[in-house]
């Protein structure tokens, strides 16, 4: 069964940067699509970011586009999701997720395209 660990969340003032990791246990990594999704409370869960397998496709929900990066190390079976000039609105559970198969230059936007997920972590944005 595949997991996807994700660190790297935590209490962050506005404005501040942080780094997201997500670290998948499957030796063929390269072959999966990855998302980040997140959800605040009270609210549905929504797309971030996405990375197509080989890492030079990738798409931003509105939101995120010009302050967040999606990237990836396949080396490493890790993606990440750095996020600057962060906001209070950012304040969420951040999920990473899996997508096989996948095309090798696509990036997935949709959470129903993701079969594995991780338990999440929790990013608080202060103002």
């Amino acid at each position: 069964q595949l997991q996807l660990v994700e660190s790297g969340g935590g209490l962050v003032q506005a404005g501040g940067s942080l780094t997201l990791s997500c670290v998948v246990s499957e030796v063929t990594f390269s072959n999966y699509a990855m998302g980040w999704f997140r959800q605040a409370p009270g609210k549905e869960r929504e797309f971030v970011a996405a990375i197509s397998q080989n890492g030079r496709v990738t798409d931003y929900t509105d939101s995120a586009k010009g302050r967040f990066v999606v990237s990836r190390d396949n080396a490493k079976n890790a993606v990440y999701l750095q996020m600057n000039s962060v906001k209070p609105e950012d304040t969420a559970v951040y999920s990473c997720a899996a997508k096989y198969p996948s095309d090798f230059t696509v990036a997935y936007p949709w959470a129903g395209d993701y079969r594995y997920w991780g338990q999440g972590t929790q990013v608080t944005v202060s103002s």
